[in-house]
């Protein structure tokens, strides 16, 4: 399985695929799977991840000498002290990680996570606020949505401990550990205030399937008569196939040509669906026209692949796109912006913030013995342009841009949430503000630029983490 996203997905002597996509992948024999306790000690599992860097990594220069695994008390941290220099040069930061095989396979094929069923944003004053909230989860079935604001947090109503006050004594690290694990049964107490009015409400964790695109995630828009196409991009997974030809389906049927993208929280995926993305965005492009080039390091360039457009019964023809990103905008998401460009050039706008910047797509080798799976970076993604040297954000990569902010007290897809307006201002061919270029530690530091929140995360993510930025 290729991932382009966050998270991972490419098949190089396991089942799984590219994570920047699910284009299928030929690569080597598997590995042999460790069978015993010993095959499953820390140091055995270390010095299996060290080979499998060796072979596939896509920066090996990089890779240091002499690390001594015995140094490290977890496989997570030797691997971090494995790519510490290509994360100081800003290649791979953390993109290049150990998952579990089964929890990796539940995600992709369908959505299935475990947690309250939100994605969480702090505000520059240090303000917990709901960015999203999914369908059918848990803080959704307790009446929890978009831009409600959590105040305070506990395991009882007695021990309620405030976000400001977490903030203080912990960082925003605190709110995470406040949140507890991820488990299902796992109960918290929220103090709420905003949307839905101030209120204490007691969620427990449970498991539920995160929809792509969701009920709400796909629209038509008029704006000044116009018909707009409107979709809203949560995740790339296996899902999202059925949901996104449905979706384009319609904007076909009412000759839509003009669309809203909106990815601003897409962490990305599998590179499949965003192939099937430029594919569904162009109707109109030839068969012979590249949509990306995907490349590994010279002694793996038989795995080496291109993608041609290949236009579906639902495709439209695009002929302006207002792709909205933000700071959590990565990967797969990432490179549909940066795949549409060569084609329609300047008519192909950013609307919102820089990007995060990962041009860069994974691969899983997997020790299935120890359920054990390494997204490794192995393959560089590539435009038509031969475009994509991004790890600043597709800010500098697109023609068009115009900044604008997140406004939580809206829907996302409302006409007048200011990205949405935005959006819908570039199709109209109105002037803007173009989106500063340097590149994104974080949202926070970006609000300077317009986006007023920072997406909070987890140190140590899950797959679904990963790839739904701010989930909890």
């Amino acid at each position: 399985m290729l991932s382009a996203c966050g998270g991972g997905g490419g098949s190089t002597g396991s089942s799984a695929g590219t994570v920047i996509g699910a284009t299928p992948t030929p690569i080597a024999t598997p590995s042999p799977t460790p069978t015993t306790a010993a095959g499953c000690s820390l140091r055995a599992r270390q010095d299996w991840v060290a080979a499998q860097m060796q072979e596939w990594y896509l920066f090996p220069e990089t890779l240091p000498t002499g690390l001594n695994p015995a140094s490290y008390g977890t496989v997570d941290d030797y691997l971090d002290g494995l790519t510490a220099n290509a994360r100081a040069q800003r290649k791979d930061r953390y993109f290049t990680y150990l998952t579990s095989i089964a929890e990796e396979d539940a995600y992709y094929a369908s959505g299935a996570t475990a947690g309250i069923g939100v994605r969480l944003a702090l505000d520059s004053a240090n303000r917990l606020f709901v960015a999203e909230s999914f369908e059918n989860a848990p803080a959704w079935l307790a009446g929890v949505q978009r831009g409600t604001e959590i105040v305070a947090i506990g395991t009882s109503t007695a021990n309620l401990r405030t976000v400001a006050s977490i903030i203080t004594s912990e960082g925003s690290a605190g709110l995470s550990n406040a949140l507890g694990p991820d488990t299902p049964g796992t109960a918290r107490v929220f103090q709420l205030s905003g949307v839905g009015g101030d209120r204490t409400v007691t969620i427990a964790k449970a498991d539920y399937e995160l929809q792509p695109v969701g009920p709400d995630g796909a629209r038509v828009i008029e704006d000044n008569g116009k018909k707009i196409g409107y979709i809203k991009v949560r995740t790339f997974i296996s899902t999202a196939d059925p949901q996104l030809r449905s979706a384009f389906a319609t904007f076909r049927a009412q000759g839509i040509t003009d669309i809203v993208v909106d990815f601003r929280y897409n962490g990305g995926g599998l590179l499949s669906i965003a192939e099937l993305m430029g594919n569904l965005l162009g109707g109109n492009r030839s068969t012979s026209d590249v949509f990306d080039y995907v490349t590994f390091r010279p002694e793996k360039s038989s795995n080496n692949t291109t993608a041609r457009f290949a236009p579906q019964p639902q495709s439209v023809n695009a002929t302006r796109i207002a792709f909205i990103g933000m700071a959590g905008t990565a990967s797969a998401s990432e490179l549909v912006i940066a795949g549409m460009v060569p084609y329609l050039r300047a008519n192909a706008g950013l609307i919102g913030t820089n990007t995060y910047g990962k041009p860069v797509g994974q691969i899983a080798r997997d020790n299935a013995g120890c359920d054990d799976r390494l997204r490794v970076i192995a393959l560089s993604l590539q435009n038509a342009n031969r475009q994509g040297a991004y790890f600043d954000g597709v800010a500098g990569t697109v023609e068009a841009s115009c900044r604008a902010g997140d406004d939580l007290s809206r829907p996302m897809g409302d006409p007048a949430e200011a990205s949405t307006r935005q959006a819908l201002d570039f199709l109209a061919g109105r002037a803007c503000t173009p989106i500063s270029t340097a590149p994104v530690a974080n949202a926070r530091s970006a609000a300077a630029a317009g986006r007023p929140a920072e997406l909070l995360s987890s140190m140590r993510p899950n797959t679904a983490q990963r790839e739904v930025p701010g989930l909890f």
